[in-house]
Order: C-alpha cells, then structure tokens, then sequence
C-alpha cells in the first residue's frame, strides 16, 4: 500500500524527477528551478496556494498530485483543483493513484472544499479507466487559454 504525505522541502530531491516525467508526458519543459519554485510556493503557503502530495512504495517515491485552492461559481462553493496526477511507470496498477486521489478528496475536507476537480488529455485513456474506476463523473468542457503579458 503507497504512503502518501504532503511534500516538504526535503521531499524536493525526490519529486523534481516525477515532475519532470510529468512535464515530458505533456511534451513540456519548464526548468527545474520553475517547477521547485512552484513546489516551494505551495509547501510555503499551503491554507492559501495548494498542496502537494508524495506517495512512496517501499520508501522509494513513485507518484505525486498536485491540488490548487479556487472556488466555482456554478456550485457556490470553494474547491480544490487537482492540477497534477503522476505515478512513475512501475508503480501503475498498484492502486497508487488511486490513493493520491483519496488523499487529495481528504486534503479538500480539511481544507473545506466540496468537490475535488481536475482534468486530463481526451486521449489519455489508461488515466480515464482511473478515474471512471473510482466513481469520477465526467465533464464536458473545452478548455481555452491564451498567454499573459508580464508586467516587468
């Protein structure tokens, strides 16, 4: 059974590859430094950004999620957005995402969260079969965005 528990600082050295598998899964490639500096933004300010979760097989850390605070209108209510969901290759079919998303479910309780959201590529169908496999419903939104011009 993973162990999962909430990313610190000295967690870092172990996550930064799982999150650049992520990033090349996507075809991705912000800099090491980026991505550190979004985990560090979370660990700093956890009530207010997100939170990050790391799960371990034996000790070894094979998966991670991501969950930022936000609020939807539609339901009135504030929620946590699942932003990331990765298990390291070996570690699939091991129930491992399965525990990252109830341990996200449980970060959002405590948080006071009422739902727990996230997204995924339409043809990422082996994370599809997770999600249906744990009672998920479905959504039927597009997603749009466009690039913001930093003030400097």
């Amino acid at each position: 059974m993973a162990e999962i528990a909430r990313v610190a600082e000295g967690d870092l050295i172990e996550l930064l590859p799982l999150m650049r598998a992520y990033c090349h899964f996507y075809e991705v490639d912000p800099s090491d430094e980026a991505l550190l500096a979004l985990s560090r933004a979370l660990i700093a300010d956890p009530e207010r950004e997100g939170v990050q979760l790391l799960a371990r097989n034996g000790g070894r850390a094979v998966g991670f999620a991501t969950i930022f605070w936000s609020w939807a209108t539609t339901s009135a209510e504030r929620i946590g957005v699942m932003n990331d969901l990765y298990v390291a290759p070996e570690a699939r079919g091991t129930g491992v995402a399965e525990a990252l998303i109830a341990a996200c479910r449980a970060e959002c309780a405590a948080h006071g969260a009422g739902k727990l959201t996230w997204q995924t590529a339409t043809d990422n169908a082996a994370a599809m079969k997770v999600y249906d496999r744990v009672g998920a419903t479905r959504e039927q939104w597009v997603d749009y965005w466009l690039p913001v011009d930093r003030q400097t």
